[in-house]
């Protein structure tokens, strides 16, 4: 059994999902809470049937006499591999109510909406979603690219595509020239995950032929 199946299938984001942090006095970048959504929509399935958010609790705190904090305590279940589990207990926390700088007294309306989400969102790192951002790997511009490339839909159908090819070869030499050919274009362009995809289709291949009578 491999425990860090699931980690390392949700743990790179999409670079057009991560937002830089703003409002606080700490710089840095978080995934937007929507595109976890769909992500765990993906993996898990419909959220209510294959995962939701459970609030367990909710508060509103007082901090002096004009800025109030909203406190919400949630976790996240899900179901894998047909076993329902569910994260530990994570805390959400926004300001309802606050002076600003200027002088003058904001509401929040959303507060308890974004409480809410902050505590989903704290939850699924805990099973690896945006692990690269939740981990520090986002610093490195390197890496950023690397995701980019990862989440780039015309790759993903090339790779596909090749794949497939793989897949439907008639005779080794078509394989052969196939699996080349896909080869000499990744290496061309440094892909090595890409490669990794090939080289895993070119075996279960050769698996599957073993297999087929003579």
């Amino acid at each position: 059994m491999d425990n860090k199946q699931l980690w390392n299938t949700v743990c790179m984001t999409d670079p057009k999902a991560v937002k830089p942090i703003t409002g606080k006095q700490y710089n840095g970048n978080s995934p937007k809470p929507y595109w976890l959504i769909e992500r765990a929509t993906e993996v898990f399935g419909p959220i209510g049937i294959g995962w939701g958010c459970t609030v367990k609790s909710e508060r509103f705190e007082r901090l002096s006499e004009t800025d109030v904090l909203h406190v919400a305590v949630v976790s996240v279940w899900y179901v894998l591999d047909g076993k329902r589990s569910e994260t530990f207990d994570q805390m959400g926390g926004t300001k309802a109510a606050y002076k600003t700088a200027k002088g003058s007294l904001m509401v929040d309306e959303d507060a308890g909406k974004k409480s809410v989400t902050d505590g989903m969102v704290k939850c699924l790192s805990m099973i690896g979603f945006a692990g690269d951002i939740f981990s520090g790997r986002w610093d490195d511009s390197k890496y950023v690219e690397l995701a980019a490339r990862e989440f780039d839909p015309q790759r993903r159908a090339w790779i596909d595509a090749r794949i497939e090819d793989i897949k439907s070869a008639k005779t080794g030499k078509e394989l052969k020239e196939v699996m080349a050919k896909a080869i000499d274009m990744v290496r061309s362009q440094g892909d090595q995950a890409a490669e990794d995809e090939l080289n895993e289709a070119f075996a279960a291949k050769l698996e599957t032929a073993k297999k087929e009578p003579a």
